[in-house]
């Protein structure tokens, strides 16, 4: 798939502008205004603030999407090198992998509309809270499964990875230290990547010499 191979062939610095860079670069400059509004306002509205988290949800949207169509692609675009002996669970990733990605979607649709209809100071106080109390009653759990989710995603990847490189079953033990990387992807992307890179462009029986040779 081009979709796939688009991810899998790309650099490391590639990936991380997108994924890391340009939500560092969001942040660093509505922190700056926030300053700068403070300083030159002797009374600044501490309403201000929520202009710049209206475009929160378009940063997320290209962080996730990234970050996600890396898993994908890594997770699924690299199975074709898989031995055909080993059997991964497809279909289980699959599913857990969906889910986190509908919920940020909620999310992120659910956060425009409530910075875009913030209450005003003569709504009722206990309206507000009201809503406020059932939106945490559903995002909370949510939150916490879409987490597992994403560990368990987390998991299958780095698995693939090891199980491509190593051209065997492969136990935790050793992948342990591609799970970690891959959890800290600004600094893990730098160096799973390139392997990545180096996997796509190795041929199926070369990455069964070399596992050998190892």
């Amino acid at each position: 798939m081009k979709f796939t191979q688009l991810f899998l062939k790309a650099k490391h610095w590639q990936l991380f502008l997108p994924l890391f860079g340009v939500p560092m670069i969001f942040y660093f400059i509505m922190m700056v205004s926030i300053f700068m509004s403070i300083a030159n306002q002797s009374e600044p509205d501490p309403l201000f603030i929520f202009d710049y988290f209206k475009f929160f949800p378009l940063v997320m949207i290209l962080s996730s999407g990234i970050f996600f169509g890396w898993f994908w692609s890594v997770a699924i675009g690299l199975q074709y090198k898989v031995p055909t002996h080993i059997k991964m669970k497809i279909t289980k990733f699959k599913v857990f992998f969906f889910i986190p990605m509908v919920y940020l979607l909620l999310l992120s649709i659910g956060m425009a509309v409530l910075f875009s209809n913030l209450p005003q100071p003569d709504d009722r106080v206990d309206e507000s809270l009201g809503f406020i109390a059932g939106a945490m009653a559903i995002i909370v759990p949510m939150h916490l499964f879409s987490m597992f989710c994403i560990f368990y995603s987390l998991y299958f990847v780095a698995k693939t990875f090891k199980t491509v490189e190593l051209q065997r079953e492969t136990s935790f033990s050793d992948f342990a230290g591609e799970f970690f990387l891959i959890w800290f992807y600004p600094i893990g992307i730098w160096i799973i990547q390139p392997k990545i890179n180096k996997i796509v462009e190795t041929s199926n029986d070369d990455l069964q010499l070399m596992s050998e040779l190892r």
